[in-house]
Formats: C-alpha cells, structure tokens, sequence
C-alpha cells in the first residue's frame, strides 16, 4: 500500500479541501492510503474529514505561528510517506522543498487556480515558481491553471497533466435520499416558500465577488419585485456586504444565511445560483449546483468557462457585465421551462463528465506512474 500525504494551506470552506476530501475517500482504499496535514488551525472540513475516518495532522495552532517549521519534517520523517501531495499556494512552497529534504519519493502539485494577486505578487509567484522545479509532477485543474504554469511559472508542459475537478455524483443528486424536499430547505434556511430564490454561494471575500452580487439583486428586483437573494457563507467582506444590502435598500430582500454545511440545502432551495466571480480555477460550487439541476449564471472565465455550454447548460456573461448578469438572470426567472431544461442539461454534463470516481482514478494513474509497485 503506497502511503499519501496531502498538505494543503487549511481546512477552512473552499474547493480545494473539497478535492482533497474526494481523494481521500472516494478511490481505490485498498491500494492508497491518504492523510492530509493542514498547515495551521484546524477548520470546518477537520470534523468533515475526521467522521470519514481520514487521519489528521495540525501542523501548528494559528497561521503566525511557524510550528510546521519543525513538525512537518518530523511528520515525514516518521511518517515513511511514498507522495506528499501539496494543495494551494502556501503549502507548495513549504511543504515541497520539505519534502524534498526529507526524500520523500514522490512530490505532486495540485494548482487549484490562477489568481490576479498571486500573478501581481512578485515574490510569491517567484517563490511558487521555484517550489515547482522541485516537483515530480503537477496537476493543474483547467486548462487555463495549465497555461497559467507554462506561462507564467515555466513548468514544462510534460510535466503537466489536467485533471479536472470533481464531486461525488451520489450525493449532489436531487434524487439523493439523503436530501430535504425543497421546502424543509427554504425553511432551514429561512427563506420564504414561494419567492424565487437567487443563491450565492461560498466565502464572502473579494474574489466572489458579492458586491456586484447585490448590484444585480438589485436590479433584477425591478423586474422581480418577490425575488430573494440568499448569500450563503461567511468571510472578511461580510459586514461590508451587508451595509451595501442597506444602502441600496434590499432590507428582507437579502437573506446571509452564513456558513451552510451542507450546501444541498442551498441548492435544493434557489433557483439560480449566481456566480459573479473576479477569478476562478475550477469552482465545486458550479459543479455541485449544476449536478442538482440548478441553472448557473456565472463569470465567463477560467475553469468555468471550460465547463459550461453557455445557453445550454448555463450562462456565461464577461466579467463585472452587471447588465449582463441582470439580464440572464431575469431571463430565467421569466422562462421557467428554460430553467428546467438548462439544469437537466447540466445534470447530464456533471454525471457523465464530471464524477469524483473519474477524478480520483486520473490522479491515482499519476501516482502508479511516478510510485510504481515494487515486488
């Protein structure tokens, strides 16, 4: 059994824990065995991870504290690794040159997005760069993540594989027995009945972009006078987010429901799920809502482009377009049969394309190739 460290910045709500998450539990057990090391605290996938019966490390109790300088080699060390997999940015250049020291035999990147701060960051983007040369390989999530390596951080294009995010196909399923009937979902979340319901999902921080979220709640309240907006999440932008819902007057309009643990609700609960992101990689929230047939109105850009058929199985509109955004998501609101269809449409795409079984094999291909068994 070849034994896998997963490293990743944090636990904390975001994609990529999701993905490490899928690794660790949705492929071949017999064969692999995954733990994942947070670099600091612990977060909300920690319990998550720990009910699925993942092992777990905290490699240090707070972000400005550099315990990991010491326990990360000790864990490695001890831990008689075969792959360390690094997740995000911080952990890539920390845990790879570790790795590196401590002869690990195999060490992995998984590029989770390609990010405007981390592009203007010279030192940061220098520092990645150099981390990457010592990989034995790394796995980009879209193909713009891929050009983003090859242009930007000059990783070889051989050393390169695309795998696509994934989610667990079984239980982001309307016809999951697991799930809440879509009023148990508006009332968990307190959201009336019968209003439509326009969702946003994720942290409330400035790469999602909620302010502009608001803007078009907004507008499209013109045309929609019952709409409700819910803003499920939590993050720094929060009280900010909140003060522009007051000043541009959407009082009970604006629902923030705060951190959801299990986004199903959310999901079973809209019916447009609204993404006015500045950047993405691959987002699991659009895969997760379009595998429950909800419509996304989302940012043409990055992995989501690469995902959605705009007007087929979702729309697309050009970053910061807030007339665009208004106008795709009026159009659903006022065409119910168009709704429906565009989510059987993204049904259709996440289930046969789009599955954490599919996932999991690619990487674990990578990992037979470069951890071959020994006999």
């Amino acid at each position: 059994m070849k034994k896998v460290l997963h490293v990743i910045d944090s636990l904390h709500l975001g994609g990529a824990q999701e993905v490490v998450m899928n690794l660790a539990t949705c492929g071949d057990r017999e064969h692999f065995r995954h733990e994942v090391a947070t670099m600091h605290g612990r977060g909300i996938y920690w319990d998550r991870m720990a009910t699925l019966g993942i092992p777990l490390h905290s490699l240090s109790p707070h972000k400005l504290l550099p315990w990991y300088a010491a326990s990360l080699p000790t864990l490695l060390l001890h831990g008689r690794f075969d792959i360390i997999h690094c997740h995000l940015v911080a952990s890539n250049i920390f845990a790879k040159p570790v790795g590196a020291l401590c002869r690990v035999p195999v060490i992995l990147n998984h590029d989770h997005t390609n990010d405007d701060y981390r592009a203007s960051q010279r030192v940061r983007l220098t520092l990645d760069s150099f981390a990457n040369r010592l990989a034995t390989h790394v796995i980009a999530v879209s193909d713009s993540c891929r050009k983003f390596l090859i242009e930007r951080e000059r990783v070889p294009e051989e050393m390169i594989s695309l795998v696509r995010n994934a989610i667990d196909t079984a239980r982001y399923s309307r016809a999951c027995g697991s799930c809440e009937s879509r009023g148990n979902a508006r009332r968990a979340l307190g959201l009336p009945p019968d209003a439509p319901v326009v969702a946003g999902v994720g942290r409330l921080n400035p790469q999602k972009n909620f302010s502009l979220f608001i803007r078009v709640a907004s507008e499209v309240l013109r045309r929609h006078p019952s709409a409700v907006f819910v803003l499920a999440g939590d993050g720094p932008e929060e009280a900010m987010l909140r003060r522009l819902g007051r000043e541009a007057g959407l009082g009970d309009r604006l629902v923030f429901s705060g951190y959801v643990g299990d986004t199903r609700l959310v999901y079973l609960a809209c019916d447009v799920l609204l993404m006015p992101s500045h950047f993405e990689g691959l987002p699991m929230t659009l895969l997760e809502a379009m595998a429950m047939e909800v419509p996304v109105v989302a940012s043409s850009l990055d992995g989501i482009a690469e995902v959605v058929a705009d007007g087929t199985d979702g729309f697309l509109v050009t970053p910061g377009d807030c007339a665009g955004f208004v106008e795709k998501v009026s159009r659903l609101l006022d065409d119910p049969a168009l709704a429906a269809r565009t989510g059987r449409a993204a049904t259709q795409k996440i289930s046969a394309e789009f599955s954490a079984a599919r996932m999991c094999s690619d990487v674990e291909a990578i990992y037979r190739r470069f951890a071959p068994w020994t006999s």
